[in-house]
């Protein structure tokens, strides 16, 4: 389990200053013990702690107070801080070790003023100070949920880890008397009851100003609701670790920040980072009025300062930027970004996140956006969107190539952001310490080289061919396939049919031809059966481009040399294919991307993003991909993507049958027919799972 990074209100500076002014400032009368008389325990009915359990949710007391798989709310987990680590406590109703003896009076001032029973001092990693706005009502919920409808757990509390003089919290009594507003929540006269509910739920219990709002002097939230003269502050977004947590002020629509707590995502972004934690552990299980409720209230408030309001949705069909292949940043882009978020920076709908109008893009602060390439992310688990789909890091690309591809990204989606510098990767990187991807002999080509040859052109052509062939060569391609539909990021991944050293080893014996082939006859029989089209003329500009681009491939590789990565692979044809097992596997795995039925998935204007499998528009039978441990090798190790945080698409990851069985089923339904492959393996024996 990765601690939690936390920048809440520690003392710094003045902070500091107090914290060394030797003064314990009493509690408010009103605080002390028995002034508030809380529900008996045996009259927590059942309505009162459901009501409870909702409460916790909405302060989302189990992201910190539990570890991992482990028991709910039995704490323990590392909290880490700029000062030290603590741990997160436990709360379940142990009399020993969790707070099964805390009265009532004990369990609001902790709550509300961040003192445990025993008189200690609380660090504000617990976010009392926007716990001291809860409700009566709530508190007396939250505390029948956790003393009735929880099972206790005996786990000790393991100590706090803090360097002096942060280690002395008896200095934290100063520290709240002088900088926390510890003020109740108050309805504002004038505005209804569903703008109150919002104001109320984010500034108490939801406590977002904690990463949402600046910071002071001492590390106190500059301000904690929209009144007054610092209100301009509050939500105004802060860099937290890493992270830009954006302003919330006048953000987006009342429907897209809804849908964005429900579900993780909307159409501007998905989230990342440790908001992804919030909406799985908290804001998905909100009511529908009290989202509605939060996202009017954000609404309401006027744009921050350090944050501009997100521009209107675009009108225009998104388009690839004009300098896509033309910089070293937009190469880079096509290559390891456009499976996934597409050449016009789209996305797709519920399983990639668009780039256009991203707030990780635009942000001002490039934090986020650095942050997510140097570590990867991953999309929360909610119920409206239970499959997890993950970023791979790209900490292996260096400090220079990650800034090319930041600068491009916020020069075409970022509406004029500032462009990102290598300083400003390379220090992000001293501060995460990204572990890299295992190493590998497969080198990967950088398609961004390309521009410092002197045929740069031609190369860029050749590669544009694999990665948009049926844009590009309409008349010659029968289907939706792209060459790079079976040769990953432009034939530049291990094991996903790369063109790597591939021109060193051509002309070549063939067996399905019984003969001699050259390279280009080799690209053409893609042409013939992946692509169901016709042979493009050997010495045609758009041959002589693809050629060009498979020779810079090459590199230094001779003909006798080895190349790491070549092909698909292999797989054990002693595995015996189940049809009905696989036919589960593409309905669990595959459909999300290929289809129900196996006829792709394309955009709202009918372009296709992914290819059918099957069908009039898929490969036809005479293609490789057809045949079922050619496929099964090729899904093994390249299927699905955004599986893991595998460099460079999180690919493949099923099991050895899983990958058989489901080859089995998506090659043997219907497709086109290849009339010449009469003529095919004149002289060797056919392989066993030929289909003819």
């Amino acid at each position: 389990m990765q601690p939690i990074h936390l920048r809440t209100a520690f003392p710094t500076i003045l902070g500091l200053l107090l914290l060394l002014i030797s003064a314990t400032v009493p509690l408010h009368p009103a605080l002390a013990d028995g002034a508030s008389q809380g529900p008996a325990a045996g009259r927590a009915d059942s309505n009162l702690i459901d009501r409870g359990k909702y409460v916790a949710q909405l302060g989302d007391c189990i992201a910190c107070h539990t570890v991992g798989d482990g028991p709910a709310m039995a704490g323990g987990r590392p909290l880490a801080t700029p000062f030290g680590v603590i741990y997160s406590t436990n709360i379940t109703p142990d009399a020993e070790t969790g707070i099964g003896a805390y009265s009532f009076a004990q369990f609001d001032r902790a709550m509300r003023r961040g003192v445990a029973a025993d008189g200690h001092n609380l660090y504000p990693a617990m976010p009392y100070p926007s716990y001291a706005k809860i409700s009566d009502d709530d508190l007396h919920a939250l505390y029948a949920y956790l003393m009735r409808g929880l099972a206790p757990v005996h786990q000790a509390n393991a100590p706090a880890y803090m360097r002096w003089p942060f280690s002395m919290r008896w200095g934290l009594a100063l520290w709240k008397w002088a900088l926390v507003d510890g003020t109740p929540f108050r309805a504002v006269a004038g505005r209804d009851a569903l703008w109150n509910r919002g104001a109320y739920l984010v500034q108490s219990l939801g406590h977002c100003g904690a990463c949402h709002t600046p910071r002071g002097i001492g590390f106190q939230e500059k301000a904690v609701t929209e009144a007054g003269p610092d209100g301009k502050y509050f939500l105004a977004g802060e860099t937290v670790e890493g992270w830009r947590a954006l302003s919330l002020r006048n953000l987006w629509t009342v429907e897209d920040t809804v849908q964005l707590l429900k579900t993780g995502q909307n159409r501007f972004a998905t989230v990342s980072g440790n908001m992804g934690e919030v909406i799985h552990h908290s804001t998905q299980y909100f009511t529908d009025a009290d989202l509605t409720a939060i996202a009017g209230y954000l609404k309401s408030l006027p744009p921050g300062q350090n944050e501009l309001p997100m521009p209107p949705p675009a009108t225009i069909a998104a388009v690839p930027p004009a300098d896509l292949y033309t910089t070293r940043g937009g190469l880079a882009y096509a290559q390891f970004c456009s499976d996934c978020h597409r050449l016009d920076g789209a996305g797709v709908k519920d399983i990639f996140p668009p780039l256009r109008q991203n707030p990780a893009v635009s942000a001002a602060d490039p934090a986020s956006l650095i942050h997510i390439l140097l570590t990867g992310s991953q999309t929360p688990e909610t119920a409206a969107h239970r499959r997890i789909y993950t970023m791979p890091a790209f900490a292996r690309l260096a400090d220079r190539e990650l800034a090319e591809i930041a600068i491009f990204l916020r020069a075409s989606w970022g509406f004029d952001a500032k462009p990102v510098t290598e300083a400003e990767v390379r220090t992000m990187r001293a501060q995460l310490g990204p572990k890299l991807a295992a190493s590998s002999a497969f080198e990967t080509p950088r398609l961004a080289d390309m521009l410092g040859q002197p045929n740069a052109e031609q190369l860029v052509r050749g590669m544009r061919l694999n990665a948009e062939t049926r844009e590009l060569l309409p008349d010659d391609v029968g289907n939706t396939l792209n060459c790079t539909s079976c040769h990953l990021n432009a034939g530049t991944v291990a094991d996903g049919s790369p063109f790597v050293g591939l021109s060193a080893f051509f002309p070549s014996y063939a067996s399905r031809a019984g003969r001699v082939i050259t390279l280009a006859e080799r690209i053409n029989g893609c042409f013939l059966r992946s692509m169901n089209g016709k042979a493009l003329p050997a010495e045609s500009v758009e041959m002589t481009a693809m050629v060009a681009y498979f020779d810079w491939m090459k590199g230094q590789t001779k003909p006798t040399d080895t190349v790491s990565g070549r092909g698909v692979g292999k797989i054990d044809m002693a595995i015996k294919p189940d049809m009905g097992n696989g036919q589960r596997v593409y309905a669990a795995q595959c459909a999300v991307c290929h289809g129900k039925d196996g006829e792709g998935l394309a955009d709202a204007d009918g372009k296709v993003i992914y290819p059918p499998l099957w069908g009039d528009k898929s490969f036809n039978i005479g293609a490789g991909m057809a045949r079922t441990y050619t496929a099964a090798a090729f899904v093994k190790r390249n299927m699905p993507i955004g599986l893991h945080a595998g460099f460079p698409l999180g690919q493949g990851g099923l099991s050895d049958q899983d990958a058989v069985d489901v080859a089995e089923y998506f090659t043997h339904q219907p497709r086109p027919e290849f009339l010449p492959k009469v003529k095919d393996w004149p002289r060797d024996p056919k392989p066993a799972d030929a289909r003819y």
